[in-house]
């Protein structure tokens, strides 16, 4: 075992449970959150403060601002760096968050397509004129796995899925490979029976710690032009609410309901990978098991 992943969905106790293997098996921790990648995005990311980060290093936190769109392909460059520099060290790197496709990045053997700037603005205002959905039924009769897999509303992913089609000449879905490992990894992903209470409770903490003027400095600084970052579940509905678009009370119980919509679609994409090993978070001792199962792993893996 080179690497150890905690995934799992929204507030599931990732970052609890990475804290506990960090200090038991000499870690530090790697981001896997896409949106705790942007600087000033904390509160509404639970983004650790540096006191409750325990004294584990922790990398790939902060590091793009707001207005920068978010690039896959960039972050598979940061991270297996910083991998890469932490086993140099003779420390354990854990790799901790719930945006599947960027765990993915980083332990696959796989290449992203290049971009066009050119093909990217025309497809952007395309999608501005006409909305997702007429480009979600070109992409049906482009590459309907691919259509499949993007709901509909997803502008942005429609619009880099039938960017790679056109430069490529090939369906978006086979710019995704079959798995090639890049390190020896084990990934446990915690999930719970209460997570929606959970999501709940996260949210009303959320508004109680200041997210509305989080949002509000965030918007000062270019938020709502920011592609990827204006999209992140609260700062959406927070900046729908600062627009006169909606009440506060609506925006706040449309994070809610926007947090367990994707709570769904990360399980969803966890569960197709049958290597992962599921914990139970609210099970007694769920760190010492988590521990006895990495040890295992070193162990199998230096026989």
């Amino acid at each position: 075992m080179s690497v150890i992943a905690v995934a799992g969905p929204t507030a599931a106790g990732k970052s609890s449970l990475s804290l506990a293997l960090a200090h038991a098996l000499g870690g530090e921790v790697v981001n896997v959150d896409s949106m705790q990648l942007y600087r000033g995005m904390d509160i509404g990311t639970a983004k650790l403060s540096v006191a409750e980060r325990d004294g584990v290093p922790h990398h790939l936190l902060d590091i793009w601002p707001v207005t920068q769109p978010a690039s896959v392909a960039e972050y598979q460059v940061l991270a297996r760096r910083a991998i890469d520099d932490i086993l140099a060290r003779g420390r354990v790197p854990l790799l901790v968050g719930g945006s599947g496709l960027y765990l993915r990045a980083v332990l696959e053997d796989f290449i992203f397509p290049g971009t066009s700037s050119e093909l990217r603005a025309a497809l952007e205002a395309e999608l501005a004129t006409t909305g997702p959905a007429v480009l979600h039924q070109r992409l049906a009769g482009l590459d309907p796995p691919a259509a499949a897999r993007i709901l509909p509303t997803n502008g942005r992913r429609i619009v880099r899925a039938l960017e790679v089609i056109e430069l490529t000449g090939q369906p978006f879905t086979a710019s995704l490979p079959a798995p090639t490992p890049v390190y020896k990894v084990l990934t446990l992903a915690v999930d719970r029976a209460d997570l929606d209470e959970r999501i709940a409770r996260r949210v009303d903490l959320m508004w109680e710690q200041g997210l509305v003027d989080e949002v509000r400095a965030l918007e000062a600084q270019g938020l709502r032009d920011g592609l990827t970052a204006s999209r992140a579940l609260g700062y959406q509905q927070v900046l729908a609410y600062l627009a006169g678009e909606c009440t506060e009370q609506e925006a706040h119980a449309a994070t809610v309901q926007g947090t367990k919509r994707f709570v769904r679609r990360q399980r969803s994409w966890l569960r197709r990978d049958s290597s992962i090993v599921w914990l139970d978070g609210m099970a007694a001792g769920l760190a010492d098991q988590a521990l006895a199962l990495a040890q295992k792993s070193a162990a199998g893996n230096s026989q």
